[in-house]
């Protein structure tokens, strides 16, 4: 179980299983690009997640488990890349 805090991206509830889908992988590119090998366990979670949604809170943890600066980074650039239109 998801708690509300944490349901955003791709651990919304009201999305389709397509948006989700490309949100986890937006997601793992921006950790490869931005973390590299620091991003390691977060991508494989994710890419776990792209076929067992049961795998969905351990990528969240493994989101969590980054450093700080890190996980920063990373969500900012999720937002950045999924804000809506001015």
């Amino acid at each position: 179980m998801i708690a509300p805090c944490d349901q955003f991206g791709p651990w919304r509830l009201d999305i389709t299983d397509a948006e989700r889908l490309a949100r986890l992988r937006s997601m793992r590119a921006i950790a490869h690009l931005c973390l590299g090998p620091r991003g390691d366990a977060l991508a494989v979670a994710l890419r776990l997640s792209e076929r067992d949604p049961h795998q969905l809170p351990v990528a969240l943890c493994a989101l969590d488990a980054l450093a700080p600066l890190d996980r920063r980074q990373v969500l900012a650039s999720f937002a950045h890349l999924h804000r809506l239109p001015a």
